[in-house]
């Protein structure tokens, strides 16, 4: 079941309080750190931008592919004017199921960072343009969760609310992911679970989370706001929250070590852009690459760090790097991902499998006559880089619409700013 938590600011609490958690209430002269002071449980910063009217010539440039690659879809040229006189009368225009639909589809296959495109024509869209509460946003951010991994396969999927409308911004998700794992900041400088979300944890725990258990792998609650209003804090239930404990072919003291991740990467901080409107609460799916977990998540020095702990439970000499014990570590816990989700009939795939269908899905759009972007430093594989065929080529990097994006005002950026000074 979700559990609702109005945010409110708290009264500092000497059980609950983590040692050495920052106080984000506001610090004069300090850039970045937020005063939440000024809008009750609203942190200046993340108060919903201004809505402009949408771009008539963005409209119509949406509504061209749209009708270019869907000839059944009608007289584009009906389409275009009544677009144009919706625009004119309130400043924006609603997609039509299908234009919706299309569209999500297509913001897909133009992410250039995003290696697994092959699959774009399969995403499902669950319009939810019709929920206007925090409190549904929340529930169908939940059922998104259980629709996307039946039987624990799983399905791309993709959750659109309301648009932003001049004057009624739509809703917004603060969570990077829906499952992310709270990071804990200690007094003696460590962290106790994700460093990365330590800035993110303080807020939440600011605005009246109390915190979870305090281990290595506490999730995050949702928190959602309705243009200025006051954040919702909601707990996930736990039978939307797919993990995978993580074991090793031929280690058997790796199962000890405690570890695991959540199988489900539901990105859920950028803006889906359609034809010059915003959908800035449009959560997807797809799922994941074994290195996204094994050689970033778990391995990175600024996420949980745990090749030097894997080295030396391998009895690896760590005293100089030409032994090459990072390397030996990080293929050993990639081996551990990938079995891991294996064994429990989770969908995962490797980095040589995926460089292969994203090359596969390079050649099907230059023979469709299209650009296929790609940002070669996020389509290269974090490891074994050029073992990959990826790697031994260049890419048309060209930012293409309809896409998703980071707006310079996005929730993303602010608390990305916050959690570097908090760090």
């Amino acid at each position: 079941m979700l559990t609702w938590r109005r945010s409110r600011r708290r009264a500092p609490d000497p059980v609950r309080d983590v040692p050495g958690v920052p106080d984000v209430s506001g610090v004069p002269g300090v850039p970045g750190v937020p005063d939440v002071s000024g809008v009750p449980g609203v942190p200046g910063f993340l108060r919903a931008p201004e809505v402009p009217p949408v771009d008539v010539a963005a409209a119509e440039d949406y509504l061209r592919l749209f009708h270019a690659e869907n000839p059944g879809a009608g007289v584009l040229r009906e389409r275009l004017r009544e677009v144009r006189q919706e625009i004119a009368r309130s400043g924006t225009y609603t997609h039509t199921p299908g234009e919706l639909i299309f569209g999500a589809r297509v913001a897909w296959r133009n992410s250039g960072r995003c290696i697994g495109r092959l699959y774009w024509r399969s995403l499902r869209v669950r319009d939810r343009r019709h929920v206007t509460t925090a409190e549904g946003v929340a529930v169908e951010c939940v059922n998104h969760l259980r629709d996307a991994a039946p039987s624990r396969r799983i399905r791309p999927t993709i959750t659109v609310f309301p648009q932003d409308r001049p004057g009624a911004p739509g809703p917004r998700i603060w969570n990077e992911q829906l499952i992310r794992y709270a990071g804990y900041a200690m007094e003696d400088g460590s962290v106790v679970g994700d460093p990365r979300y330590t800035g993110f944890t303080s807020m939440l725990r600011e605005l009246g989370w109390p915190g979870g258990p305090g281990s290595p792998f506490d999730v995050l609650p949702l928190a959602v706001s309705m243009g200025d209003g006051r954040p919702l804090l909601s707990t996930i239930p736990g039978d939307a929250v797919l993990e995978v404990p993580l074991s090793h072919p031929t280690h058997p003291w790796f199962e000890q070590l405690g570890l695991r991740w959540h199988a489900v990467p539901v990105i859920s901080n950028m803006c889906l852009e359609i034809g010059g409107i915003c959908y800035r609460a449009a959560p997807f799916n797809g799922w994941y690459m074994g290195t996204e977990i094994g050689a970033r998540n778990l391995a990175d020095t600024d996420r949980y760090d745990l090749m030097p702990l894997i080295a030396r439970r391998m009895g690896l000499d760590t005293e100089s790097d030409r032994s090459l014990w990072r390397d030996y570590a990080l293929v050993e816990l990639n081996r551990a991902v990938l079995h891991s989700f294996e064994r429990a009939g989770v969908t995962m795939t490797d980095h040589h499998t995926e460089s292969r269908h994203f090359l596969m899905h390079l050649e099907r759009e230059e023979k469709e006559g299209r650009v296929c972007p790609a940002d070669w430093t996020w389509i290269v594989p974090p490891m074994s880089a050029s073992a990959t065929p990826v790697f031994h080529r260049y890419y048309e990097d060209r930012l293409l619409s309809p896409n998703f994006v980071h707006h310079p005002d996005s929730l993303g950026r602010a608390l990305g700013r916050w959690a570097a000074t908090e760090s």
